[in-house]
């Protein structure tokens, strides 16, 4: 049985009353929700039994630890970290731990992915699943592997619903759109995108989703010279003419680190007559920005040098001043990890018990680190 329900001002301001030990900089507020400074990601790992339980017990760890952002794809891990973050939540909500509208819950659709596990041949499941059943027409297709017509999404938001086992997510995600635009030219990408916003804003009418936005690897940071740039005012525009001036095209996520940290120092987006940082235009057009590769799928937890270790006071921790960078970049709401282990979930969330840095100490972290 489905989930009812949705994240609300006050479910979410309830999940953050019950941390009274943690920073009240860890909680953000945001289109009228409190969202958790770092949140849940579900990317890495095999399609395997074993890394399901571990997902399920990080999630359920990290919620009762001070997390209530959860963020997951149709894709990771062949649709199974989909369905083992809603074995979480569903313990969790049965329980009475929690309620539903405390829980920030958010998804992707775009990758075409595969079901459980690995096909042993994975062109004859394509072809069955997507082609011979008319989800999905060839030239639909971008690069093999993305496609975001109304169809097509129709059937993976049913499919997340299902994997997730709830009537409706918070946050839902074009996956990386820009892959479209290795394939197809920018007119039609646009009306390709907006075609997609006008399905989601059904979605939003039928209480399936509460808003929608983009998930990007590229597109956001990349210079507007680039085949694969995204220009979020013009994303938004195509929002308002899909939705009208009440769209709900309302969140971007994209990758920011300490060795990525375009989205707040790359002046590449436009924003009337100026050129902007990302960060600073999701800010001042009402998005949402949410960080993912926060630890850069592990590589930021190495050893940091000595000189560079003592620029984060009181934490000790590669991992933990990683996820205080990105938590602490203005205009980030949210920092997401992978967290599979309870060790690394307490670990992370020592850092919500700190204040952000400020923009000053950024800054000057980032000048040592260059």
């Amino acid at each position: 049985m489905k989930i009812n329900g949705f994240a609300t001002p006050e479910g979410t301001a309830k999940f953050r009353n019950q941390f009274p030990a943690l920073h009240p900089g860890h909680f953000r507020l945001a289109q009228g929700l409190w969202f958790s400074s770092i949140g849940a990601g579900s990317y890495l790992g095999e399609p395997d039994g074993a890394t399901d339980e571990l997902y399920q017990e990080g999630l359920k760890e990290a919620i009762r630890s001070g997390v209530n952002v959860v963020d997951s794809a149709i894709n990771y891990r062949c649709q199974r970290s989909e369905r083992a973050f809603g074995e979480a939540l569903h313990e969790l909500i049965q329980s009475g731990e929690i309620g539903r509208d405390e829980i920030i819950l958010c998804t992707k659709g775009g990758f075409i992915p595969f079901d459980g596990s690995y096909p042993a041949d994975p062109q004859q499941y394509f072809r069955k699943t997507y082609l011979d059943s008319g989800l999905l027409k060839p030239e639909e297709i971008a690069q093999g592997c993305h496609a975001m017509t109304p169809r097509y999404l129709e059937d993976q938001l049913s499919r997340s619903l299902e994997n997730l086992g709830v009537e409706t997510v918070d946050i839902y995600y074009v996956h990386n759109p820009e892959t479209q635009l290795g394939e197809v030219e920018p007119k039609e990408f646009a009306k390709r995108l907006q075609t997609a916003f006008e399905f989601l804003e059904k979605k939003v009418a039928e209480g399936k989703i509460r808003m929608y936005g983009t998930a990007t690897w590229s597109g956001y940071r990349a210079s507007p010279e680039s085949p694969d740039y995204l220009c979020l005012e013009d994303l938004q525009v195509l929002a308002r003419e899909a939705g009208g001036v009440n769209h709900h095209f309302r969140a971007v996520q994209l990758p920011v680190n300490l060795t990525m940290p375009e989205a707040w120092v790359l002046q590449n987006q436009r924003y009337g007559a100026s050129t902007l940082p990302l960060l600073k235009v999701a800010e001042r057009l009402g998005i949402i920005a949410v960080a993912s590769a926060s630890l850069l799928q592990g590589q930021l937890t190495r050893p940091f040098p000595p000189e560079f270790q003592n620029l984060f006071s009181n934490l000790r921790k590669s991992s933990q001043c990683s996820l205080q960078f990105v938590r602490s970049l203005p205009g980030v709401v949210t920092a997401l990890v992978g967290m599979k282990r309870k060790e690394h979930v307490k670990e992370n969330l020592e850092t919500a018990k700190f204040p952000p840095m400020s923009e000053t100490e950024l800054v000057q972290l980032f000048q040592k680190a260059g």
